[in-house]
């Protein structure tokens, strides 16, 4: 059985919504997927912004290029999210979403269990707009509540976790993955959720022609 590598950002909300059927691979061929955090740096190609609770643009770095890329991403995401019944509000400002990812790694060496959990909790409340994932004691309770163990986890945060993370990005964008979610198997790639019909023709052995991408909810 091919191995298969997913790679994720929690502030994506593409990668939110791919990760129930992400999730369903491994049941449906047996496999234990390998995944990785990709920090993307979100404000380098469409610019930051900030908005108060109300919505109000409150700092603005964005071209109207920029903002119309954005708009449509959130809209695309929604139709989808909409169909699992899932929770994808706007977030108010571009995260730095390297702290939760090395809770991330901390969590997948504690074992595919807790890994899951942090994962599930993680995406779930940060898109209803109830969790900070720039703060290390919030990422600390997620890794607690996942069943983790936390003992030594502030120091793995600022010393190794973060060495660690920072390689990896490089190592990540030197294989030429560059968004999330992003599927690899036998080092052939395959960028976004729509590709998960081919991610699953691949991991059963690529019988018959290759599928064609779809979004649709019920196969992918």
């Amino acid at each position: 059985m091919s191995k298969l590598e997913v790679y994720i950002d929690y502030k994506s909300p593409y990668a939110f919504i791919a990760k129930d059927p992400t999730y369903a691979l491994e049941e449906q061929f047996g496999i234990e997927i390998d995944w990785y955090p990709l920090t993307l740096n979100i404000g380098s190609y469409l610019g930051t912004a900030r908005t108060n609770d109300s919505g109000k643009v409150v700092e603005n770095h964005r071209s109207p290029k920029q903002w119309l890329a954005v708009k449509y991403a959130y809209m695309d995401a929604r139709r989808y999210a909409s169909l699992r019944s899932l929770t994808l509000r706007g977030t108010q400002k571009i995260w730095d979403s390297s702290v939760a990812a090395i809770g991330m790694l901390w969590a997948k060496e504690q074992g595919h269990k807790a890994l899951k959990h942090y994962t599930d909790i993680t995406y779930e409340r940060f898109w209803k707009r109830e969790l900070d994932i720039e703060d290390e004691s919030v990422v600390l309770n997620l890794l607690r509540e996942a069943g983790a163990d936390i003992d030594g986890f502030s120091a793995y945060l600022h010393q190794e976790g973060r060495e660690y993370h920072d390689r990896l990005q490089d190592e990540i964008l030197d294989k030429g993955y560059f968004g999330v979610p992003t599927y690899v198997i036998d080092g052939e790639m395959y960028f976004g959720r729509e590709h998960l019909p081919r991610v699953r023709w691949h991991l059963a052995g690529k019988p018959g022609l290759l599928p064609d991408v779809a979004n649709d909810s019920v196969i992918s």
